[in-house]
C-alpha cells in the first residue's frame, strides 16, 4: 500500500529528472535550447523529467532518443539533489556514455552541439553546476564508484554543489 511508504505532505518532496552526458574523445554533446524554451539559447546536457511510470534508466534513454535521435548504453554516474529553496526539490539521476548508435540529429528542444572541454566556461550554460558536475561524472563513468551531491543557492542566488565524499 501507498501508506507503507510514510508518504506525509509536510515531508520534503521532489521531482525525479534525468541528466545524460555524451562524450565523444575529449568533448560533450549539448543541447541549445531552442527560442520557446525558458532557457532558450543556453546550453545544457541531455535530459528531462521522469514519467509516472519510469525508472529513471528508461527515462534517460528516451530523453537521449527524443532530443538527439541517438541510442546509446548508458551508465549511472550518480544522483544530484537539487535543494531550490522550496518545499519541493529536484532529485536528478545522472548518467554518461560514450557508445553512441546513430548521428545527432536537433529536435524541437534545441540544437545540438560537440563542445570541447575547455570551451565549456566560454558558453552561456543553463546552470552553472555543469562546470562542476563534470569532472566527477568522468571520473565516475572511468572507475565506475557513483557520486552523490547536493546543489543548492547561496544568499547571492550562486548555484552551489557539494559532494557526500568531501
Amino acid at each position: 500500500m501507498s501508506s507503507d511508504q510514510a508518504i506525509h505532505p509536510a515531508r520534503y518532496r521532489v521531482i525525479p529528472r534525468t541528466l545524460v552526458f555524451v562524450f565523444r574523445g575529449e568533448t560533450l554533446l549539448l543541447i541549445r535550447g531552442a527560442a520557446h524554451k525558458s532557457w532558450a539559447g543556453k546550453y545544457n546536457a541531455i535530459g528531462g523529467h521522469i514519467e509516472r511510470g519510469e525508472d529513471a534508466l528508461s527515462s534517460a534513454r528516451r530523453e537521449l532518443l527524443e532530443e538527439t535521435g541517438l541510442r546509446a548504453s548508458l551508465h549511472l554516474c550518480g544522483t544530484l539533489i537539487n535543494d531550490t529553496g522550496e518545499d519541493t526539490g529536484v532529485a536528478i539521476y545522472v548518467f554518461a556514455a560514450d557508445s553512441l548508435t546513430g548521428e545527432p540529429r536537433p529536435s524541437s528542444e534545441g540544437t545540438l552541439e560537440w563542445v570541447a572541454f575547455e570551451r565549456l566556461s566560454e558558453l552561456p550554460l543553463r546552470f552553472d553546476d555543469l562546470l562542476q558536475l563534470l569532472p566527477h561524472v568522468l571520473e565516475s563513468y572511468r572507475s565506475g564508484r557513483p557520486f552523490s551531491a547536493r546543489s543548492y543557492y547561496d544568499e547571492a542566488g550562486r548555484l552551489l554543489l557539494s559532494f557526500g565524499d568531501e
